[in-house]
């Protein structure tokens, strides 16, 4: 979120405050004040002329929102903001951007909230003012302002945090299914109300929100990654002070206390600091350092868990410096606001692929209906085709015994009537008729046997048909297979990169463990080096002191005191008249003890030539000292 993005989410609550009638427009008299506000807050020289060109009064009529932005982009906003690159950026000094939030809380305040409405107000109209900052921080980038449920959630939990006490997720679930939420989340107003009902922080007293909610505005809005008492040790007297630190993305900055008043120093972090836990030594325990281009900062906390905390807090201030990001809580938003992207993406392909799955199985079991409407209407075919063929059957067989009886008759007509066939031509002729009818109805009889042939093909079509949607439901279930055996390889494959992942995470620890035991033998090493060194320091320093004793006694025997000789101190510690034999005598002295050292070690002859000369050296005014001495001691 860049600044110019804030700054008009702040200037969204002072416009929509003048909006008395909440038409979406505000008179141009209100506007021409809230400019001048504007002009003063964030120290731009004020433009009379150019505010009443564009408020002139001959277009009557008050002004929305989409007029405003062009005057406040141009006269305002770009005036104060540039861009070098691709980030936006405020000058130097320019303003503070606290004021800037006051003046539309206050405009805005006045109007929205009332804390006395539900009761007792749980939070300070300071308090409802950084809440208010906050909201406007992990709000969504659109109008109206909103804050979804997990930011709601996220930023309670800080606040519980802050306090040392737990979040009680069941009622703040209540509340949030109680409150009335508008495009997915709460407006500032529904929060501020939800936190002074009291239900989510029942029991605590006043003055713990008020410094739980300070200690999350100094986190989140002021970029205050971690705060607190440390001893410092000192960069010339080496005495170890205690300071309060606070520490930023970008510089550690020390204290006198932890009002603020003094600032002591600073120490600029950027992606070439590192920060380094030391051993316990010069009875301080729990030390670590912070070591730039310049210089190495040695400090030491209160215990084991304050030190580890210090640490990891400058980590994450130096890679975010490595990484060109200016805030913590920005990249963490970032992130958060991706995440849930991803998850209603996830969420989104998951219902998609159900809607999908579900249209399947209804078209399976629309496809399944299909072939039970068929398989019953076979049933009917041959029920139905059996009925038919039962009938006919008992038609032939009524035929036939019909027939029979007919035969009988003739034949005994024929018997009874062999005398008399002459007389019985007649009756002849009327049986040949009758025969001929037989015959007829044994056609009758033949098509009916075709269209029962006719009935079996269309069943064998039917039967076909059956069995082409048997064919089509099997494909279909093929697919569906596929698409399963398609999701297991996924999910394996998955579950391999998974743990392809965590055997690099392992080598990675290893890696690590081995270079964390390398550094200490080197700490272990310097150590032993720093205390051979001193001890030549000393060595050094007691040569010194003999060289100067059996000096000064060669120079007595050589000059012996006669009767009536004056002797007087020189400021080297000699005698008159022997000034240039002290200097020959002094200079092959010191001669022969460069010679005995040309073998030790550089780093320890460095160490006595620094000492050497510390000593032939002339001293500072002790005024001069004084005063290093006590600067070093504010250090």
């Amino acid at each position: 979120m860049d600044l110019r993005a804030e700054l008009l989410k702040s200037i969204w609550y002072a416009f929509t405050a003048l909006d008395v009638e909440k038409s979406g427009k505000v008179s141009k008299s209100q506007l021409k004040v809230l400019s001048h506000n504007l002009y003063t807050v964030l120290c731009i020289p004020h433009d009379p002329v150019a505010l009443e060109e564009h408020f002139r009064d001959d277009d009557d009529g008050p002004v929305s929102s989409q007029g405003y932005m062009p005057y406040l982009n141009k006269y305002i906003l770009d005036k104060h903001i540039h861009q070098p690159g691709s980030c936006l950026q405020v000058e130097e000094g320019a303003f503070v951007k606290e004021n800037f939030d006051e003046l539309c809380w206050t405009l805005t305040a006045k109007k929205n909230y009332k804390p006395d409405r539900n009761g007792n107000s749980v939070v300070s109209h300071q308090d409802a003012f950084k809440l208010w900052c906050l909201f406007n921080f992990l709000s969504e980038d659109k109008y109206p302002l909103i804050m979804v449920p997990d930011e709601v959630e996220y930023l309670l939990k800080k606040i519980c945090t802050a306090m040392n006490v737990e979040l009680n997720s069941c009622e703040l679930d209540d509340c949030l299914s109680q409150e009335p939420q508008g495009q997915g989340g709460l407006t500032v107003w529904q929060f501020l109300d939800m936190v002074n009902s009291g239900r989510l922080l029942r029991g605590i007293e006043q003055e713990a929100i008020s410094m739980a909610v300070e200690e999350v505005y100094q986190e989140v809005i002021e970029d205050v990654l971690k705060q607190g008492y440390l001893w410092k040790k000192g960069q010339l007297r080496r005495n170890w002070s205690e300071r309060w630190f606070m520490l930023k993305p970008s510089a550690l900055s020390y204290y006198m206390s932890e009002e603020r008043k003094e600032k002591k120093g600073s120490i600029t972090l950027d992606k070439h600091c590192c920060v380094e836990v030391l051993p316990d030594r010069d009875g301080k325990r729990c030390m670590f350092c912070v070591k730039t281009s310049s210089r190495t900062y040695e400090m030491s906390a209160s215990d084991t868990r304050q030190r580890q905390e210090w640490t990891l807090a400058i980590q994450t201030a130096i890679r975010l410096q490595a990484e060109g990001k200016k805030s913590l809580h920005k990249d963490l938003k970032q992130k958060r606001r991706e995440q849930r992207e991803q998850r209603e993406q996830r969420k989104a392909a998951k219902e998609e692929e159900t809607q999908r799955l579900k249209q399947l199985q209804e078209e399976k079991e629309r496809k399944l209906q299909e072939l039970e409407l068929l398989k019953e209407a076979q049933r009917q075919a041959e029920i139905l085709l059996q009925e038919e063929e039962q009938r006919r059957r008992q038609q032939h067989e009524e035929m036939q015994r019909t027939l029979e009886i007919q035969l009988q008759e003739a034949e005994q007509a024929r018997a009874s009537m062999q005398a008399e066939m002459v007389l019985k031509e007649e009756e002849a002729e009327r049986q040949r008729k009758r025969i001929m009818e037989l015959e007829e109805m044994q056609e009758r009889l033949q098509e009916a046997l075709q269209q029962e042939v006719k009935a079996r093909h269309d069943e064998e079509s039917v039967r076909y048909a059956q069995a082409r949607l048997l064919a089509e439901e099997e494909e279909k279930l093929k697919q569906l297979m596929k698409l399963k055996e398609e999701q297991e390889e996924y999910i394996i494959k998955t579950q391999l990169e998974k743990q392809v992942l965590k055997q690099e995470m392992e080598n990675k620890n290893k890696c690590l463990e081995e270079a964390q035991k390398q550094l200490e033998e080197v700490r272990v090493n310097r150590q032993r080096v720093d205390q051979d060194v001193m001890a030549a320091q000393r060595k050094l320093r007691q040569a010194s002191t003999n060289v100067k004793h059996w000096n000064v006694q060669m120079n007595r025997l050589m000059h012996p005191i006669e009767p009536g000789d004056k002797r007087t101190n020189m400021s080297g510690g000699g005698f008159a008249g022997y000034p240039p034999l002290m200097c020959r005598r002094d200079s092959s002295l010191k001669l022969k003890q460069k010679v005995e050292d040309k073998g030790s070690d550089p780093m320890r002859e460095s160490s006595k030539e620094n000492v050497s000369n510390g000593g032939s050296s002339s001293p500072l005014p002790s005024s001069d000292a004084d005063t290093m001495a006590t600067e070093a001691s504010n250090q």
